[in-house]
């Protein structure tokens, strides 16, 4: 049973300069709700409730965002505004959130160190801060249910265009179902002629606490930081580890086009606003014609 999330959110998010010059990448709102609200959900609707944030400078913000601010609802009370009183309580109340600084910018792998002590000795999850799913069945839950079957590390991947592998971590492997995929390498950033497939890592996991031996043992690698995907490679010469193929739409917030592309496809879901924001966008395509 998988118990304890952790969400890495320590990057500086240089892709979005200067609107992250003052606030975290994983602060920033699709439509009305922060980045890293959706991950935390995802966690939260996976039975997953204790949950450790990897942040670093500049990201008091995250922290201030789940906390109760006591000012703000007394203000709701006087206008006797009690749906969004009620959200603002569920927000505080969502999760048990921990918080623990990077203290220096050395890669995913690196950050995911920090959880040691906080896991202990048994499996969690990590979510990656600015990468929100899109799915029916929360995509941690998917990997926790693969986990339960072969009672080891599970990653979520998702198929990308063969000219593109080189922007992700690639796995390669056994499929054993339509879905799940025993591993036999992983490759960070590959050429189109080194890839191993066109399954690229797709920032959600299920790891065994064997993860932070390989951790430590693992040199930095690409732009000179320790990459999880060299220490997942040496955890699989020690024990079998699996690919989840996502059912659901990743959506990676990490750069500009995908964040407004994700921004337009969550507002198209918004019932309060859906049919006039999509005659908008119509009208747009129109004019451009």
């Amino acid at each position: 049973m998988i118990k304890k999330a952790i969400i890495p959110a320590a990057g500086l998010g240089t892709r979005f300069l200067p609107a992250t010059k003052a606030q975290p990448k994983e602060m920033l709102p699709i439509i009305d709700r922060p980045t890293i609200q959706y991950v935390v959900q995802e966690a939260v609707d996976s039975g997953i409730e204790d949950i450790l944030i990897i942040t670093g400078k500049g990201k008091r913000a995250i922290e201030d965002h789940f906390d109760r601010n006591y000012e703000l609802e007394t203000r709701l009370e006087e206008k006797e505004d009690q749906l969004l009183l009620d959200e603002m309580r569920r927000l505080s109340d969502m999760a048990n959130l921990h918080y623990v600084r990077q203290r220096e910018l050395n890669g995913l792998g690196d950050a995911i160190r920090y959880a040691r002590h906080h896991v202990g000795n048994e499996p969690f999850a990590v979510l990656l801060g600015d990468t929100i799913m899109d799915a029916v069945i929360p995509v941690t839950q998917q990997l926790i249910d693969t986990h339960d079957q072969y009672g080891c590390s599970v990653i979520a991947v998702e198929e990308v265009p063969h000219d593109k592998v080189n922007r992700y971590g690639i796995v390669g492997g056994r499929s054993i179902s339509d879905r799940i995929l025993e591993l036999e390498t992983l490759v960070e950033k590959p050429s189109v002629n080194e890839a191993p497939s066109n399954l690229a890592i797709a920032g959600r996991y299920i790891l065994t606490p064997e993860i932070f031996s390989m951790l430590e043992q693992t040199p930095a690698g690409k732009n000179n930081e320790i990459q999880l995907t060299d220490a997942m490679l040496l955890l699989l010469k020690r024990e079998n580890l699996y690919a989840h193929r996502i059912e659901g739409k990743r959506h990676d917030i990490g750069n500009k086009l995908d964040f407004l592309k994700t921004t337009v496809e969550f507002a198209l879901k918004r019932p309060e606003f859906a049919d006039k924001f999509r005659a908008f966008l119509e009208e747009i395509l129109r004019k451009g014609e």
